[in-house]
């Protein structure tokens, strides 16, 4: 990668986690407002603070560090002005529980919400889709043969092939394929230990040479990919709400059950790091989708939202689903704990967040060292 790509690569994440976070943020803004709450400052970027601008009770800011935003909501962390000063019935921890819960819960649905518009807009405009899906798959217009996933420490890997790799000719010696298929791929593959590769990637064309290998896939050699036929799909308005919203919730769907899956296999001492990035290893991939086209920055921007919006939903605090935690037990047990516990457990879970984010980031540095 360049200077100049990765100086873009840098920018454009920047720009996709302002405006999730912004989207986030936005969210609890919104709620809390509509119910009534005490909103203290809404910021874009972090402190130190560039510009101000107070409109009625609200301090609008612009900061110095662009990276998203944030939403002060009077009494969100509680203490003595909250509980019993003279605006306390506008405290967020003075209103029902039900509006305390909406009011946390919707940053996770405005990025829910904005995965679902940028999906929808990709349609109208013309998403990478299956031409095997039942539904739509007649209407996808110039498929062709796709590699949708790549797997860690593969052959596929070390050759440099990407997903949205489009694949154009295989050649070992005199065998050669054109105009590949899945099935004519995988047996092609499987029948030669060493081949040349030719691909299209962001309109640029490539070649690589790439190894068979056992233990990837049961019974035969592979190189550690998958594959599809994909084309372009193109809808009307209509159409492209309903596709996107039935896509953003399978794609939700999937990603909470590996983010689960993840964190089970920590507990029990399998995860593989290999399969999570941090800020690093994003900036990588958000390079990988720009070289692809816009369509697929906007397409990433989305999946992004999701994950984003699930991992707030985690039961953990500091997050926005130990808040829904905390409110839940003060349901239960039908009297609220004390602000001290939320305030400590919320500061410790930050720590711990922090110190994730920590080791997943030195995680990302060594595997571009690495690689």
């Amino acid at each position: 990668m360049s200077i100049v790509t990765s100086h873009m690569s840098i920018l454009l994440f920047i720009i996709i986690l302002a405006a999730l976070i912004l989207v986030h943020e936005l969210g609890h803004f919104t709620a809390a407002k509509r119910a009534g709450v005490r909103v203290d400052e809404f910021g874009i970027g972090f402190p130190p603070r560039l510009w101000r601008k107070k409109i009625g009770e609200t301090v609008y800011s612009i900061n110095a560090f662009p990276i998203g935003g944030f939403v002060k909501i009077f009494g969100e962390d509680p203490d003595n002005e909250s509980l019993l000063g003279k605006d306390s019935s506008r405290s967020l921890t003075r209103k029902p529980r039900i509006v305390q819960a909406w009011i946390i819960s919707a940053g996770v649905v405005f990025n829910l919400l904005f995965a679902w518009i940028l999906i929808s807009a990709g349609f109208m405009v013309g998403l990478p889709y299956s031409m095997d899906d039942s539904a739509y798959g007649e209407r996808v217009e110039n498929p062709s043969l796709t590699i949708t996933q790549v797997m860690p420490l593969s052959p596929a890997e070390e050759a440099g092939l990407k997903g949205g790799d489009i694949i154009v000719k295989l050649v070992s010696g005199e065998d050669v394929l054109t105009n590949p298929r899945v099935s004519a791929t995988q047996n092609f593959i499987s029948s030669h230990e060493e081949m040349e590769l030719t691909y299209l990637r962001g309109g640029e064309e490539g070649t690589v040479t790439v190894l068979g290998a056992e233990g990837f896939v049961d019974g035969r050699r592979a190189i550690g990919i998958s594959m599809d036929n994909v084309g372009i799909l193109k809808l009307p308005i209509h159409e492209a709400f309903f596709v996107g919203l039935t896509t953003t919730a399978s794609i939700t769907i999937t990603m909470a059950i590996g983010i689960l899956e993840f964190f089970k296999n920590i507990f029990i001492g399998q995860a593989n790091f290999q399969d999570i990035a941090g800020p690093v290893g994003i900036v990588g991939i958000v390079s990988d989708a720009g070289a692809l086209g816009f369509i697929h920055l906007v397409s990433l921007t989305a999946i992004i939202s999701i994950n984003l919006a699930i991992i707030n939903l985690l039961p953990f605090p500091a997050l926005d689903g130990g808040r829904l935690l905390f409110i839940l037990i003060e349901t239960i047990k039908r009297s609220p704990i004390k602000p001290e516990v939320t305030n400590i457990a919320n500061g410790i879970g930050f720590l711990i967040l922090i110190a994730f984010m920590v080791f997943i980031t030195f995680h990302d540095v060594v595997k571009l060292i690495q690689g």
